[in-house]
Order: C-alpha cells, then sequence, then structure tokens
C-alpha cells in the first residue's frame, strides 16, 4: 500500500503523466473525472489502474519526475544539469547543503532526494514570491522534512551552520563568495551555475583569487534517440545549451 499523501502520477497509454496527490475518499482529476482514492492507496507502483474506462500505470516519481512536476516560473535547472551537479557535489544522505536561490526548488528537490533522512537542505532566497512558489512544489513532493527555507541574500546574510557543499544559482554568485566560504567547511565543494560565458569567466576568476581549487567549468548537452520499428534516429528536439557549471573546492589557507 502506498503511505497516504503520496505524490504519484498516472501514466496513459500515449506516455501523458497525470499528477494526483493521494488521498483517502473521492478524488477529482483534471479533465477525468472522478476516482476512489482508498482504491489508489491500496495499489502499488506500478500498478494497472483503470479511470473513467481508460487504462492507465500508476508510477511514484523519481527526483527527474518530480522536477518535471514544478509550478515553473524563472527557468528551472533541468535534470541533465541537476545530476552532474548532484556526483560533482558528492550529494549524499547525511549531507548539509546550501542553496541559494530557490527559484521553483527544481534542484532543490534533487537535493533533498539525495540528502534525506539524515541530510538538510538550507535554502536561501531574496525574493518572496519565489519562496512562496519553491515551498509549495518542495511540499508536494513530500520532501519538506529536510529543508530549512532562510528569507535573506546569501551574499551578505550569514547562517550559523557548516555545510558540506554550495549551490548558487544567481546572475553574480561571485559577489556571495566570500559569505558562503565562511559557512563551508575544509574540503567541501562549490558549484555555480551560470547562463553566460561572462559570469562564468568571473566567477572562475573569483575562486581562483579566494584559494579554490580544482576549478572546472562545463556545460551539458543532451539528445534523445527516437526508437521506431524501422529504425532509430536522434530526436529533432536537441536540449543545448542551459547554463554553465562551474565547479571548486575550499581548502585552508
Amino acid at each position: 500500500m502506498l503511505p497516504d499523501g503520496s505524490l504519484v502520477y498516472l501514466l496513459d497509454e500515449k506516455g501523458k503523466r497525470t499528477w494526483i496527490v493521494l488521498n483517502k475518499g473521492m478524488l477529482k482529476l483534471p479533465s477525468m473525472g472522478v476516482v476512489d482514492g482508498d482504491r489508489l492507496l491500496a495499489a502499488e507502483d506500478g500498478a494497472e489502474v483503470s479511470v473513467a474506462g481508460k487504462k492507465f500505470w500508476l508510477l511514484v516519481p523519481g527526483a527527474s519526475e518530480m522536477m518535471s512536476s514544478v509550478e515553473r516560473g524563472a527557468q528551472v535547472i533541468t535534470p541533465k544539469d541537476a545530476a552532474t551537479i548532484l556526483l560533482e557535489l558528492n550529494v549524499k544522505s547525511g549531507d548539509k547543503v546550501l542553496e541559494a536561490g530557490v527559484g521553483s526548488a527544481a534542484l532543490t528537490i534533487a537535493l533533498l532526494n539525495q540528502v534525506r533522512p539524515w541530510g538538510q537542505v538550507i535554502s536561501m532566497e531574496i525574493r518572496p514570491e519565489f519562496a512562496e512558489k519553491g515551498k509549495r512544489n518542495v511540499v508536494k513532493a513530500g520532501l519538506a522534512d529536510a529543508w530549512r527555507l532562510e528569507m535573506g541574500d546569501v551574499r551578505k546574510d550569514r547562517l550559523d551552520i557548516v555545510v558540506d557543499s554550495v549551490v548558487l544559482d544567481m546572475p553574480d554568485p561571485w559577489d556571495a563568495i566570500d559569505n558562503v566560504s565562511s559557512m563551508l567547511r575544509n574540503g567541501g565543494r562549490f558549484c555555480s551555475y551560470v547562463p553566460n560565458t561572462n559570469q562564468l569567466e568571473e566567477v572562475v576568476r573569483q575562486l581562483r583569487k579566494k584559494g579554490f581549487v580544482e576549478i572546472r567549468s562545463l556545460e551539458n548537452m543532451q539528445r534523445e534517440m527516437v526508437v521506431h520499428e524501422m529504425g532509430v534516429r536522434p530526436s529533432y528536439e536537441t536540449l543545448g545549451h542551459t547554463g554553465y557549471l562551474v565547479f571548486a573546492r575550499k581548502v585552508s589557507k
């Protein structure tokens, strides 16, 4: 049985997802009518279910699917970049991660999925409207138990914390390096996500100036392969440039 309050999606035969938070009683689904929530709660991940005479599969989402379901505002960090961030920062259960800003909380969800059940993600956001939107998405994903949201400016507001890694998704991350460095442990890992090459250059220049080591920059490209009965070809749509990633490590001086 699935826990009450679980976020799941119903996948139809054409691959369309319908998101739903499971609760007891009758649940209303957009464009589909109502469904018995008790029946869905009694199902298993991957089970076939019938709704209004139509076949679906009930699936529990992973981090990638949850990121795609967020209520969006500004551009979100995509799974292709989030996966690289998680690996390069070596994010694992029990870690403490400082993130700024929250935006729609797509990356927040990926980070929370990694640090639970013993770790924590501390997110700093300067814009109240983004904080509220991010909060709705994190709560919807069922990951709020490992999340701490702080309203403030990561460039100058210092929290009484020591973290294992820092992720900055902001237009001027170089202005926050000194402040976040005071909260990052020695050996801890730094990441910045910026859309333009001039921003990338300035981040790297400042990291070198501040004594960070193992500084490297990269860009991810991703192209889906379309598999037909008669052959295989690359998709006509390529997920190309989304942002530049800069990674570095803090060491003692």
